[in-house]
């Protein structure tokens, strides 16, 4: 079923005899939608094979690898043809000639026990822990495929490269050829701010990425119940960059945040459709990015509460120092935030000494965190200090305010 106009990534993949294919790779390779071409040829043309995709998490997968199996999926007559069933809730493809293709996370070792497979591949490998990649490579017949975005090295580079049956294929941007000049633009821009992140993701290459802005965060699977919306924070996009939209709740002293939506191409109208779409009340305020005053005007004429953030000199700084005197808790289906996190480092120079400034790439989320912390965290905010305090805590703050501190 190998397509003669496919791309030479995924020819690379599909001709393989390693045991282990490895593609390491910056962002935009296109490397997990040929891996996933490669399976459905292998699906289509073999029967009762079973292959298993596996990812950090399920948001994970639905916001990368199964969004493009999707999109491979209804692209192809071919494969829709091949395809007796697709079962979105179960996350599986279902063949007419008994194969199967399932997208699957697991929580650790042990569980990644149950099943086996003649055909693996872990996404995004470097948000799986090496102890259930072993248990799920014993389990794998004939091959594995893996990919990622080398930030950092990891037990690929510690336990695999370099051993029999190991092929590493490396690849960037210029081996996609359905990208835009304007996004590879933006890639290679990457060189003039920062090197290390343009050797990563523009050149797919082993980073050292260090000097990240926020470390104070963690994941967790829901929002309390007895959560207080604190305000949501709007960054605006179009064509290149993203309209990042997220809800931040305080509760316990931390910060909760839970990400909305995070989309290029998006119109005023739209974004309030969105919004609409997500459940958001008019009576709920927003804070968005005060460089849009039209936007921002609009939006209110269609009856949104929504304020600019109160910028001003060191902005930048004074808000990320805001958000490190809290938890922050991030939802787990907040991938691109998280995503962000993950790469929000700061600025150096050419001695690789740490400038007083993040770069500004991967903050379509982190600027309406940003913001939010401005506005409703920022200096001169009554009970600042108490709102950071555990609620056990909170009692005692009341009691050295009325007797303590006159």
């Amino acid at each position: 079923m190998a397509d003669q106009t496919a791309t030479a990534l995924f020819r690379q993949n599909y001709n393989s005899s390693a045991h282990i294919v490895i593609n390491q790779g910056g962002t935009s390779s296109g490397k997990t939608y040929a891996i996933e071409q490669v399976l459905f040829c292998l699906a289509g043309s073999t029967e009762k094979l079973v292959i298993t995709v596996v990812g950090q998490d399920i948001p994970n997968l639905k916001a990368g690898a199964l969004r493009d199996a999707a999109n491979i999926y209804g692209s192809s007559e071919v494969l829709r043809a091949a395809i007796k069933n697709y079962n979105k809730t179960d996350r599986l493809f279902e063949f007419h000639n008994g194969s199967l293709i399932e997208f699957k996370s697991y929580d650790n070792a042990q569980d990644a026990k149950s099943g086996k497979r003649d055909y693996l591949f872990v996404n995004e490998a470097n948000g799986v822990s090496w102890e259930v990649y072993c248990e799920l490579a014993l389990r794998t017949r004939q091959k594995i495929f893996i990919d990622f975005n080398p930030n950092i090295a990891f037990w690929v580079h510690d336990n695999l490269l370099g051993r029999p049956g190991v092929q590493l294929i490396i690849s960037d941007h210029r081996h996609n050829p359905f990208l835009s000049q304007q996004l590879r633009d933006k890639i290679e821009s990457l060189k003039v701010v920062d090197e290390e992140l343009w050797r990563v993701y523009a050149r797919g290459l082993t980073g050292k990425i260090s000097g990240l802005v926020l470390n104070n965060w963690k994941i967790v699977d829901e929002l309390p119940e007895n959560r207080q919306l604190l305000a949501a924070g709007l960054d605006f996009g179009y064509t290149n960059d993203e309209t990042g939209f997220i809800m931040v709740y305080k509760h316990d002293g931390a910060l909760w945040v839970d990400e909305m939506f995070y989309e290029t191409g998006l119109t005023n109208p739209d974004i309030a459709g969105k919004l609409i779409e997500s459940g958001i009340s008019k009576k709920d305020e927003i804070v968005a990015d005060s460089a849009e005053p039209k936007s921002i005007e609009e939006l209110r004429r269609m009856g949104w509460h929504i304020n600019p953030a109160k910028k001003g000199p060191d902005s930048v700084k004074i808000s990320i120092d805001i958000l490190k005197r809290y938890e922050l808790k991030i939802t787990r289906r907040s991938v691109n935030l998280r995503n962000e996190l993950s790469r929000y480092k700061w600025k150096t120079d050419r001695s690789g000494r740490t400038l007083n400034e993040p770069v500004d790439r991967w903050n379509h989320l982190i600027d309406p965190l940003r913001y939010v912390a401005l506005n409703k965290l920022g200096a001169g905010k009554k009970g600042n200090i108490k709102s950071r305090m555990p609620a056990s805590a909170q009692p005692w703050f009341d009691f050295a305010a009325a007797h303590l501190l006159k």
